[in-house]
């Protein structure tokens, strides 16, 4: 038999690495999995990149005991980022997928650098300021995302629509952030905005010694109800976008069944992750997508 010649090599390479952003985003991130398979099959493997790269960095709060090694994990997604760490692609099947990603779309690379900035946010146990800090940190974190994701879809080109993304995103950050709070508070973090836990009589303390209260609940609902402010300013905005990007827009359809959960009466904020099935979630994306269709 022939040997392989060097550019079946690098496509084996590439194939790799890429069923490696599959298996990833399968595992740590299962909304945008799921969604991302009613993209057209050329942009599949692809935005499995860019979603894998976003569930390694999410997580380096969960598999690191300090800030410190946190850091020194950014940096070093920072360096494979900006072509430093030139054994990046060997190291981490990510970085190759996503590199050769970014290559292929013409995807900047800042905006991934300010992801990894905000997500510092996430190693320490401060508190969220503000309203203005914290869709701040829900537009590099999730928007970019969401933008991106965009001109992937739209073969490398802008397709514009950045209000929408921006909207989009902050509402699935918020709603993701919503759903992780008991996660949060077990560990001693809030991002709730500050202003908000004063507004309604609220400490941090009460919050992470689990203490349930009216002034917390209202302090939620503020939260949902921010949410689905963004959410229908997204969905406005996807009136006028083009059939191409949508697919990029699919995560987002779940986050009002989400906010229906947690505004029930026996919904306890320190028990329950909110959640659907796997089969419930593939049905309300595969009849949005269904829908964008048509439109």
């Amino acid at each position: 038999m022939a040997a392989a010649s060097s550019s079946d090599r690098k496509q084996g390479a590439s194939d790799s690495a890429y069923a490696g952003a599959v298996a990833t985003t399968r595992q740590l991130d299962p909304d945008r999995y799921l969604a991302t398979l009613f993209a057209p099959a050329t942009s599949r493997a692809p935005l499995f990149a860019l979603y894998a790269f976003n569930a390694e960095i999410a997580r380096i709060r969960e598999i690191v005991s300090e800030p410190i090694p946190g850091e020194i994990r950014h940096q070093w997604w920072r360096e494979a980022l900006s072509c430093k760490c030139e054994d990046a692609s060997c190291e981490s099947p990510i970085a190759a997928a996503l590199n050769e990603t970014m290559r292929r779309f013409h995807l900047p690379p800042e905006p991934l650098m300010a992801l990894i900035e905000a997500r510092g946010f996430d190693l320490y146990d401060d508190p969220m300021p503000t309203w203005l800090d914290l869709e701040g940190y829900c537009g590099e974190t999730s928007s970019t995302l969401i933008r991106l994701a965009t001109i992937i879809l739209a073969d490398g080109e802008d397709p514009g629509s950045a209000d929408t993304c921006g909207h989009a995103g902050v509402a699935y950050a918020l709603t993701g952030l919503l759903r992780a709070f008991p996660i949060h508070a077990r560990r001693q973090q809030c991002y709730v905005p500050h202003e908000v836990l004063i507004a309604c009589g609220v400490s941090h303390e009460a919050i992470y010694e689990g203490r349930d209260s009216e002034g917390l609940r209202a302090a939620l609902g503020a939260m949902r109800q921010r949410a689905r402010e963004h959410l229908e300013a997204a969905r406005a905005g996807l009136c006028t976008a083009s059939p191409l990007i949508r697919p990029a827009f699919l995560p987002v359809c779940l986050c009002a069944h989400y906010l229906d959960a947690m505004d029930r009466p026996d919904y306890r904020p320190f028990e329950t992750v909110i959640d659907l099935s796997p089969l419930r979630k593939l049905w309300i994306l595969g009849r949005s997508a269904w829908r964008a269709k048509r439109c």
